[in-house]
Order: structure tokens, then sequence, then C-alpha cells
């Protein structure tokens, strides 16, 4: 270990690049998605009528929870965070099952898969980046700082 501090990513990259912006938007679009829906099913199971209203309220807390993840992660890339990369790119993982979920209904909902579908795709793509995975200070394996492993 050694006693000298870590720079600031923002010392380590420059600017941010506009790729990490645009996955920051898509984690809070997605973040911002899951807390409307959790706020109608919370709505709908307290004040509507639906089939079980334990089921709707409990589902409605669970998504506003959920949409936790996305939204920290999308703070966290904006500040160029390390941390950050990680719980986005769980969150769009997550994301494409739904998605293909939402495409084998049959109804209203295959346009929604196809939208999220193309939201998790983008935002991976802008992750995995590699101008993104440096403005965050993120090492490769075997890249530890002044050559220790």
């Amino acid at each position: 270990m050694t006693s000298e501090q870590t720079p600031a990513p923002e010392e380590i990259a420059g600017p941010r690049p506009r790729r990490l912006t645009y996955a920051a938007a898509l984690a809070a679009l997605e973040g911002l998605a899951l807390v409307v829906g959790g706020v109608w099913m919370l709505v709908e199971g307290l004040a509507g009528d639906p089939d079980d209203r334990q089921t709707a309220v409990t589902g409605g807390i669970t998504l506003v929870v959920l949409a936790l993840l996305p939204l920290l992660a999308a703070r966290g890339l904006l500040a160029r965070r390390g941390w950050s990369r990680g719980p986005a790119v769980i969150t769009q993982i997550l994301a494409l099952p739904v998605a293909y979920n939402l495409l084998q209904a049959d109804s209203v909902a295959i346009p929604a898969g196809i939208a999220l579908a193309a939201v998790a795709v983008a935002a991976l793509v802008l992750l995995v980046n590699p101008a993104t995975t440096q403005a965050l200070g993120i090492k490769g394996p075997g890249r530890a700082q002044d050559g220790e492993r």
C-alpha cells in the first residue's frame, strides 16, 4: 500500500466523455421509469380496485426501491465515480430478460420490450466503451497502478 492519494477522475482523463453522460442519462431514465411504475402500482393498489391489494402495494414499493440502483449509478457516472459502472451494468443486464419477457407478450407490451431492449443494449455499449472506462479511472486486469499486482 502506498501513502499516495488516488487522483480524482477529472485529473486522470480530462473532461467527461459524452458517452459517459449518455450512459448516465439512460440509467437515470430507467430509474425514473421504475419510480413511475412503482408509484402507479401503489396508487392503483391503494385507490383502485386491484385483484390483490397487498400484492399491488408490495410490487409498487419494490419497484420504487429497485429504482435506487440505476438512479444512484447515474449519479455516480455523472460524478465520474468508478464504483458506479458496476451497478449500471448490472441494471442493464437485468433489463434484458425483462425486455425479452415483454417481447413474448401478446399485447401492447411489445413496444415497451423493444424500447427497453434498445436502451439496455445502448447503455451496455456505452458503459464498456474504453473512453468510459478510462474516464472512470477503471484499470483492467493486470494493469495495477505502478506495476503492482
